[in-house]
């Protein structure tokens, strides 16, 4: 696999990064993700603002057609796709434990979760927590096909454990790589990796 089409996948998941943001995801380094950064901007194939990059609309087309190319083998591969299909399911309840974080209810109502009540974060930590055992198992046989996703598995666990030592910004927020901003790159690289959509 060609390091330009990891550089330009790579900008894909992350939407609006740079190199340092990209490198670790991808296996290279951030000097060689920031020399083909510079490349793929020449050509336009990306563009640049503020040390910031995003796919060219154009770019984004190509890399859509390039997937089947790089990834065929590992589209027929059965174990890789049961691996998956076992990430789908466990995201559902993801998706759910989310919810519960950022809401909870109050005299019947669900209201947005202030975050004052320890007892209520605590539980829901405990429940990323024994989620995440599970998921690490789907994700172990996810990375015997595709090693790079050990990058997931390693910084899924970091954010837990923050998590777990109380700074609770580890579970969700959308600046940092929170559990939840690294679960949902990891989709997203997950559909691109077997050709399907996401569905809200």
């Amino acid at each position: 696999m060609s390091p330009m089409h990891l550089v330009l996948h790579g900008l894909a998941i992350k939407k609006h990064a740079g190199p340092d943001e990209i490198a670790g995801l991808i296996g290279l380094s951030a000097t060689d993700t920031a020399e083909y950064l510079r490349v793929a901007t020449s050509g336009g194939r990306a563009i640049e603002a503020n040390g910031k990059y995003l796919l060219s609309p154009l770019a984004r087309v190509a890399l859509e057609s390039d997937y089947f190319r790089h990834y065929a083998e590992l589209r027929d591969d059965a174990d890789f796709f049961a691996a998956y299909e076992a990430f789908e399911r466990i995201n559902v309840q993801l998706k759910a434990l989310i919810t519960d974080w950022q809401t909870m209810e109050v005299a019947g109502q669900r209201v947005a979760n202030d975050h004052s009540n320890g007892a209520h974060d605590e539980k829901v930590i405990g429940r990323l927590g024994d989620l995440h055992e599970r998921a690490d198992s789907i994700l172990s046989r996810l990375t015997k096909g595709l090693p790079r996703l050990n990058y997931y598995r390693i910084h899924l666990l970091s954010a837990l454990e923050k998590a777990e030592d109380g700074a609770i910004e580890w579970v969700s927020d959308a600046r940092i790589e929170s559990y939840h901003t690294l679960w949902f790159e990891l989709h997203e690289d997950l559909l691109r990796i077997v050709g399907r959509t996401r569905v809200e």
